[in-house]
């Protein structure tokens, strides 16, 4: 199911590949109803509900330089519902595989920069066959951004499919966990 909500970043975004080298973010959104309420005569808050938001490839490499706690953001993409455990302990986790995600320019505004290269092929090679990179797949500012992130608790999930770069990979710093597909 397509679906497109609308809320605020939640903590900072995860980045990692996958064995692969596929590129991969993720992080928690936040997502709270407003409504009017006509005895009061005011706006109140309805309940949380909260998301993890997967995004893959370029989308994945572009949070990480756009996106910081607190953001508001559009955010669209393939609903997915989770649930594990038995019966009394049953849990839920609700996801979205995004496609898109953007700063809600109702609520602030922000400066688009064009991503390089063209999609489908790595920077550098603007189209045209046989061109060679000139930079890497993912730019350097990202990977300085990715180590100098302290780690945060709880971060690492340690769940089958998680991955973390170890602090030798990582040069210090920044905590790096993703969670394959």
């Amino acid at each position: 199911m397509q679906v497109t909500v609308l809320g605020n970043v939640a903590g900072e975004v995860s980045y990692g590949e996958t064995a692969n080298g596929v590129p991969m973010a993720n992080f928690r959104l936040g997502c709270t109803e407003r409504r009017y309420d006509r005895q009061r005569e005011c706006w109140v808050d309805g309940d949380t509900h909260w998301l993890t938001v997967t995004a893959w490839r370029a989308l994945a490499v572009n949070l990480i330089g756009s996106l910081s706690k607190g953001d508001p953001v559009l955010v669209s993409g393939r609903l997915k519902v989770r649930e594990w455990g038995e019966a009394e302990a049953k849990r839920t986790r609700v996801e979205i595989d995004a496609r898109s995600v953007g700063h809600d320019l109702t609520r602030g505004t922000t400066a688009f920069r064009r991503a390089t290269g063209v999609r489908g092929q790595p920077p550098g090679a603007g189209g045209r066959p046989g061109a060679e990179p000139e930079a890497e797949a993912v730019p350097e500012w990202i990977v300085r951004a990715i180590r100098s992130r302290p780690v945060q608790q709880g971060e690492a999930s340690g769940a089958p499919g998680t991955s973390e770069v170890s602090e030798g990979e990582r040069g210090g710093g920044g905590g790096v966990a993703l969670t394959g597909p």
